[in-house]
């Protein structure tokens, strides 16, 4: 029998998905709770997050919702204790929440600046810290933190029109630094067993927003004429990377920074 469905399997493994209601996290969960996980859907918005576990619970595994701020750490710990005590475990830890002011540059504030680094980087070093803590007990586990291209290479500033949907340079300071925290982690948890993964997307489509003529026809489309595959992401497009980080397709890595972003920053 062909080894390679078990290198993707993930039967009764314990995910837990930090804004895994979300656009992106989603379909995150969607993939994990396909190959066999419980998925623990963790965010602010716990009806929401109910709402998508009975739906992957209906298809799938068990999952469950808990209701957290990702930039308290009680509340992070409270999220840790929580899974633990319904479930035994942890195995698979995605960073996938993110909050943070979306103004001009000129306009921003020292506290609107930061609120992105509580929201984005903070909050993943707080989850990763707590969970790890849990990881290290049974010497096995993995961490998969959420990038964007926009923390290694700049906005292409032309290419926003009058959309105001301009990527601020908060939201790429953050992002910027959960790559290199997925670094360090991935080197200082190596003994523990523990692998320590970045996935950064490139742009996806956001489907809220297709109704504003100046996001369809101006930036979207400049998004996908400036992106070699020609397009934006798709409602499917991480489920494969994420896929192979969470499983042990990946066992022989660890501190990468795995991009899906059409090759947006290949050139």
């Amino acid at each position: 029998m062909s080894e390679v469905p078990e290198l993707f399997d993930l039967k009764d493994q314990v995910a837990i998905v930090t804004g895994g209601a979300g656009r992106l996290g989603s379909q995150m969960s969607d993939v994990l709770a396909e190959a066999g996980a419980h998925v623990i859907i963790a965010a602010r918005n716990l009806s929401r997050s109910q709402e998508k576990a009975r739906q992957l619970s209906d298809k799938f595994n068990e999952a469950a919702a808990v209701s957290v701020d990702v930039t308290l750490p009680a509340s992070v710990q409270a999220m840790t204790d929580a899974v633990e005590k319904k479930f035994g475990r942890i195995d698979i830890l995605v960073n996938a929440a993110y909050s943070g002011e979306h103004k001009r540059f000129e306009e921003l504030t020292m506290e609107e600046f930061e609120s992105a680094i509580r929201g984005g980087l903070t909050s993943t070093f707080l989850c990763c810290q707590s969970v790890s803590r849990i990881m290290k007990t049974v010497r096995r586990g993995v961490i998969i933190n959420i990038g964007s291209v926009y923390g290694v290479v700049a906005p292409d500033q032309r290419i926003y029109g009058d959309v105001g949907n301009n990527s601020p340079c908060n939201y790429g300071a953050s992002k910027a630094g959960v790559i290199q925290l997925t670094r360090w982690l991935a080197t200082y948890l190596a003994p523990h067993r523990i692998r320590v993964n970045c996935l950064t997307p490139g742009g996806f489509y956001n489907d809220a927003l297709a109704q504003e003529t100046e996001y369809r026809e101006v930036f979207a489309r400049n998004y996908s004429d400036r992106t070699p595959l020609g397009r934006m992401g798709n409602k499917t497009d991480l489920k494969g990377a994420l896929l192979l980080l969470a499983s042990s397709a990946s066992e022989y890595m660890t501190g990468q920074n795995l991009v899906v972003d059409g090759g947006w920053t290949a050139w």
